[in-house]
């Protein structure tokens, strides 16, 4: 994050919304606010609920949810999807949650705004035999699977980017750390898998903070203090969770006239486009398609009422350690930079060079061999 970079206020009229994917495959056309729409046979039995927390990190809603909906439609063409998005809002995610239960929907693939909230829904649900797939980020309560990444790795894999960009001098180096929401778990495993590298290998961190709904406003505010705060020259080298905030946090460095190594995650075109001008130092590139795939082929079994064993592996306990051995698959990921761009992103097909590379970067793009 995982970890592994999250928002809109969604419209009341909403609430009685959601996308649903009908069986010649096309999924309802989303409102303005993320919300969803609906459409589709209205068969609650062949029906699965998709909830997703945010939309300002721009992975939900141009890989997550199309790549999630698309297999559902290749495993079970006659069933729907009822679809909402958030908007980081955890009053709204109950609301449409409990909309969900109420109409009868039996499996909800769920990815939480705070993982501590949905604990009551979810045990609530449960006892009306809905089955929660908790994606992306692990919630509390009695969930039936869980997909991911592992997250802690992924901090691992930033921290040790880090020191590398900051090359010799990373033993004298300090080091600010501007970290993910903290309602979301997953930044606290990158905040740990990094904090890990980063206390040992480089001189100190000395300046940490979390992000609300991991803000690039935020981050950018965030930055501009703790430049105040240590002086241009207090600091060597910047962590950040994730791309979006990523490009907040130079833009800030940039009007202080600061150029020190600064790294993200989630390999966003406008992250990968910094990555290439050299603004940004790396990038953490999680294959999505993977995730989602697998994440909606259980839902489709469970629907189904068939095992999933072989595609959740592993077992992982609950943050809290209450909920025990829950049927699990955790992705790796990799160190996205200048040089391995093209045999990533661009080989996988998560972007064109087109995409990529358009007239301002054409020939930063040619300089990475990117064609």
């Amino acid at each position: 994050m995982n970890a592994m970079t999250r928002r809109v206020v969604i419209a009341t009229a909403a609430l009685s919304m959601a996308v649903s994917l009908s069986a010649c495959g096309k999924a309802g056309e989303s409102d303005k606010a993320g919300g969803g729409s609906s459409k589709g046979s209205g068969d609650l039995g062949k029906t699965i609920g998709l909830l997703l927390p945010e939309n300002k990190t721009t992975r939900y809603e141009t890989f997550d949810r199309p790549i999630m909906e698309a297999k559902i439609k290749a495993l079970c063409s006659d069933c729907d999807i009822k679809y909402n998005n958030a908007a980081q809002d955890i009053e709204q995610q109950k609301k449409q949650f409990d909309a969900l239960v109420t109409q009868g929907v039996k499996v909800i693939i769920f990815d939480a705004v705070d993982f501590k909230a949905p604990k009551a829904w979810i045990t609530q649900a449960a006892k009306q035999g809905v089955k929660v797939v908790a994606y992306d980020r692990l919630t509390e309560g009695p969930i039936s699977a869980y997909v991911s990444y592992d997250n802690e790795k992924i901090g691992t894999l930033q921290g040790q980017a880090l020191v590398k960009a900051l090359g010799a001098k990373a033993k004298d180096s300090n080091v600010v750390m501007i970290n993910g929401a903290p309602t979301d778990p997953n930044a606290g495993f990158f905040k740990r898998g990094a904090e890990n590298v980063l206390k040992k290998e480089t001189k100190k961190i000395v300046y940490s903070l979390d992000i609300p709904d991991w803000s690039p406003d935020e981050a950018n505010k965030k930055m501009g203090a703790a430049i105040d705060s240590l002086g241009k020259d207090g600091f060597q080298g910047v962590y950040s969770a994730n791309d979006g905030m990523a490009g907040g946090i130079i833009t800030a460095l940039n009007k202080q006239g600061i150029k020190v190594p600064v790294g993200g995650q989630d390999s966003e075109l406008a992250g990968l486009q910094r990555i290439l001008t050299g603004a940004q130092s790396f990038s953490i590139y999680k294959q999505i398609k993977p995730e989602a795939e697998t994440t909606a082929e259980i839902a489709v079994r469970i629907l189904k009422g068939e095992k999933f064993d072989d595609l959740a592996p592993t077992k992982v306990d609950s943050i809290s350690g209450e909920f025990k051995a829950t049927p699990s698959r955790l992705y790796d990921a990799q160190i996205v930079t200048k040089d391995n761009i093209a045999s990533t992103v661009i080989k996988d097909k998560v972007y064109k060079s087109s995409e990529l590379c358009t007239a301002e970067y054409k020939k930063a793009c040619d300089a990475a061999g990117i064609k």
